[in-house]
Formats: C-alpha cells, sequence, structure tokens
C-alpha cells in the first residue's frame, strides 16, 4: 500500500480569480487550469512550491457555495510564522485570532488562521 499518494485536495470557490489572486498572497502558484471540465466547471490548480499535494479550485457559475461553519480546512507550513503573518497582514489578510503574536511567547505550538474569500479557513502552523 506504500504506491498510494495523496495527490490533491478540491473545494469550490464563488470567484476563481479572486480565489486563485488570494490564495497567491499565501505562496501558491497556480500551475495550470482548465476552462471547462468534464462536468463544466473553471479549475485551477494551484502548488506550494516544493510541494507534491496540490489545491484544485472549482468554479462554475450557477452554483452557490455554501457550507457548514468550521467543515474542513486546510493547514500550510511555515519556519518563521511571524515574519509569514507579517507579510499577510501587510497584503490585507486578517490573521486570527486577534492578538497571535501575544499568544506565541508562551511556548508550544504556534499556529494561527486566515480565511479564504469563500469561508475557507486555513491554518497556518510553525514547523
Amino acid at each position: 500500500m506504500s504506491d498510494i499518494k495523496f495527490l490533491h485536495t478540491r473545494i469550490r470557490v464563488s470567484d476563481l480569480e479572486k480565489s486563485i489572486s488570494w490564495y497567491g498572497k499565501l505562496g501558491f502558484e497556480c500551475t495550470r487550469r482548465s476552462e471547462k471540465s468534464p462536468a463544466g466547471n473553471q479549475l485551477a490548480f494551484l502548488e506550494l512550491p516544493g510541494n507534491t499535494h496540490f489545491l484544485e479550485l472549482c468554479h462554475s457559475p450557477d452554483y452557490k457555495v455554501e457550507f457548514p461553519e468550521d467543515l474542513m480546512h486546510t493547514c500550510v507550513g511555515v519556519p518563521d510564522i511571524i515574519s509569514y503573518c507579517d507579510r499577510l497582514e501587510k497584503e490585507g489578510i486578517e490573521v486570527w485570532p486577534g492578538g497571535w503574536r501575544g499568544k506565541f511567547s508562551g511556548g508550544g505550538r504556534k499556529m494561527a488562521f486566515v480565511t479564504d474569500p469563500d469561508g475557507y479557513e486555513v491554518e497556518i502552523l510553525e514547523v
């Protein structure tokens, strides 16, 4: 079973261009696109350099993006969470919980969150 690989995660988005731009601020690169999948959706494939797992954004103009709060989230690992989150805030992305810098002084696992344009949470962990 060691030949099995986890390849990608797909999420529905309401505005493909807005989502591509937003995830670009996190460091993702759009490596390929499809204007019409077999099911009629627009797709964008985003990758973080050096990773094999990718994020597939799916947009269909007739599909309303709705999901229960806290249904799922993705997670990125960064070597320096403070500088990474500082950069995100300079890009206009709200990092939460509020006062996240102060929470890192007590030791333990350093984590923060951001929320994409459709409400999906992205966890940020220092690794």
